[in-house]
């Protein structure tokens, strides 16, 4: 007779099976493109300490500056009237939520890279180093910004490769505004399939054109990292089960904060492999307001609740912060925002399984039947660096993972950290009659 293997079985095979598969690319020969990413399990990265990031001061800038949660924003240099940025392209560890760390590859020690911010008219420099493993060249594509041909950053196309140990500069006049990202053109689908990515967002010249008192920005990516290892299967390109916003899934990703009555902007960018994203925003209707072809003219722009982010686009979205509470921030293709969930086992909705669980429990020690609801089931039960499905939350747990991560809007706030979950206004609760 052949009996069934429990969840639990299945599992530790799967589990076991996987850490035991180093990535496709590792049995191919090394070539000046696909070279195999390290596959030893990392250990977990220092936490960073609590960080303090004040509202923007009325006058202090020019612009009101991008906060990127999770994420740095690109530090420059000043030189003879140029601004100078320095990216380095180089194998990182990204922990994408508490117990899950994960090998990437990165710039500046960060996947997604730090987010550059700059000011339309500016002249930049951007010197961009290849540190990543041995025989892998790369390049950098300016996605979305208007430059001369030869900045654009094709490999073979408009320049030659990085190569290791190199140092490239791209230097150009910024021609417009709006919200754009970076990363490699040269064997793309590897690289960006393995974290080499980042934001890039340029101000308006004139300081009052489509100003606003909060400004954020998230990018969006997928991955595959099969249960009990710790790197991306950057060959992939339909069954992924890790979804992040800035390199980070629930509860990992940082709220987004503003203050009672503020102008908000949200900028989403998507630069994962195949998926659009429905991003979903409770509690407010906001204003399409640009994309990464950059500003919308406000007669064009339209409302929603819901914003599609195509793969390779970015989306703009503003509002008024006038309603105090938690709110839920997600992709709305469920599945992006739950954690771990290619695990290809069948559910049993409406299969009373009771008797015969216990009969088959008899027989094989350990077995448990499979559950009609997703709710819980990463708890039964999981290999290493992979985490739950359900989180504390301030009533009951938070049923949720992934691309999701929560508006934080409260009165009397002067930083963007943190203010804890919301206290309701007696009688402003659902509850039990």
């Amino acid at each position: 007779m052949n009996h069934p293997l429990t969840r639990r079985q299945i599992l530790t095979a799967t589990a076991g099976a996987f850490a035991a598969v180093p990535v496709l690319a590792a049995f191919q020969p090394e070539h000046t493109g696909h070279g195999a990413p390290p596959t030893v399990p990392p250990a977990a990265p220092p936490k960073p300490g609590p960080s303090v990031v004040a509202a923007p001061v009325p006058g202090a800038s020019p612009y009101t500056p991008v906060i990127m949660p999770d994420t740095p924003t690109l530090p420059f240099e000043m030189d003879n009237g140029v601004k100078v940025f320095r990216l380095v392209a180089e194998p990182v560890q990204r922990e994408f939520a508490p117990g899950v760390v994960v090998n990437c590859w990165g710039y500046n020690g960060q996947s997604p890279g730090p987010m550059i911010e700059a000011v339309e008219g500016d002249r930049i420099r951007l010197l961009v180093t290849n540190n990543l493993p041995d025989g892998i060249h790369t390049t950098i594509h300016w996605h979305g910004i208007l430059l001369p041909n030869g900045m654009d950053g094709v490999g073979g196309l408009t320049q030659k490769h990085i190569r290791n140990g190199e140092t490239f500069k791209y230097e150009f006049t910024l021609r417009q505004h709006g919200t754009y990202m970076y990363h490699p053109h040269f064997d793309e689908m590897f690289q960006m399939g393995l974290g080499l990515m980042g934001m890039f967002v340029v101000h308006p010249r004139e300081a009052s054109v489509r100003r606003v008192d909060r400004d954020f920005a998230i990018l969006l990516n997928e991955w595959l990292v099969k249960p009990g290892s710790a790197t991306p299967d950057p060959t992939e390109m339909t069954n992924f089960n890790l979804f992040t916003f800035n390199g980070r899934m629930f509860p990992g990703t940082s709220p987004l904060v503003a203050r009672l009555g503020e102008k908000v902007r949200i900028r989403i960018g998507n630069l994962s492999m195949t998926n659009a994203h429905p991003i979903h925003l409770h509690g407010y209707s906001f204003n399409v307001t640009g994309t990464d072809g950059g500003p919308i003219r406000e007669s064009a722009q339209w409302p929603e609740v819901t914003t599609n982010v195509p793969t390779g686009a970015a989306r703009d979205i503003e509002f008024i912060a006038d309603a105090e509470g938690d709110w839920a921030f997600h992709c709305h293709k469920v599945h992006h925002l739950m954690n771990g969930m290619g695990h290809n086992l069948p559910l049993n909705l409406g299969v009373k399984q009771d008797d015969l669980a216990a009969r088959l429990a008899k027989r094989i020690p350990g077995y448990m039947a499979m559950p009609a609801s997703m709710s819980g089931m990463m708890e039964m039960g999981r290999p290493p660096n992979t985490i739950g499905s359900v989180w504390p939350g301030p009533f009951d747990e938070i049923d949720a993972g992934g691309m999701f991560t929560v508006v934080k809007v409260r009165k009397d706030i002067a930083t963007y950290d943190d203010p804890g979950w919301y206290q309701h206004p007696e009688g402003t609760v659902a509850e039990p009659v």
